[in-house]
């Protein structure tokens, strides 16, 4: 009977751990955490490959969390260079803004020279953190060549959904932003809109 019991644990905690380990083969089937979850506290790196806690980073102001495919996505790099446009109004009402991608902290550097951005972009290339937020999914073929080289030498087949979060300094999600559709990304202006309301 405990002999039973023992196979039958092992089983479960095996079967649970497929679960866990199969991402979504659709976009439009990722689960984001909801608004009121806590971003998970997992060490990224930033373009000097320095290890950042994203915990005592999101600590230090309320923050706009972005969620980008790579600096080879031309949809990506136009969000970015917008959300560049923005940021002074963005800091002014006490926000930072903060730009996660499967990249490679080399391919970071390359993204932010072309797109002018003065905002932190962090490297989170074995998809830790995408997979924790629920907007990770399985990449098609027709990505795997563009993205095995940016992923530092690490072959993933993983993308993100792009995403944006307003997360508090407790690490509070407040508001979200995740379309499956790459093309669409949130403006701006709206975001501006957003953040006015919540600060309300």
């Amino acid at each position: 009977m405990k002999r039973d019991l023992t196979i039958l644990s092992i089983l479960l905690i095996f079967l649970s751990l497929q679960g866990f380990s199969q991402l979504p083969k659709n976009p439009e089937d990722v689960k984001p955490l909801k608004v009121g979850e806590a971003v998970p506290a997992i060490t990224l790196k930033s373009i000097s490959e320095s290890a950042i806690s994203l915990k005592n980073l999101l600590r230090e102001k309320p923050t706009v969390l972005i969620f980008y495919r790579g600096g080879w996505c031309p949809y990506c790099n136009q969000h970015l260079a917008e959300m560049a446009d923005y940021e002074k109004s963005i800091l002014e009402m006490g926000y930072q803004i903060v730009a996660v991608s499967p990249d490679s902290p080399e391919n970071l550097s390359r993204t932010l020279d072309k797109n002018a951005i003065h905002y932190s972009l962090l490297s989170d290339s074995r998809g830790e953190l995408i997979k924790a937020m629920g907007i990770a999914y399985k990449a098609t073929f027709l990505y795997e060549s563009i993205r095995s080289k940016g992923a530092t030498g690490e072959k993933l087949d993983l993308l993100p959904v792009p995403s944006l979060f307003v997360v508090n300094q407790k690490g509070i999600i407040q508001y979200e932003y995740v379309n499956p559709d790459y093309r669409v990304r949130m403006s701006g202006e709206e975001l501006s809109r957003v953040l006015s309301l919540l600060k309300k």
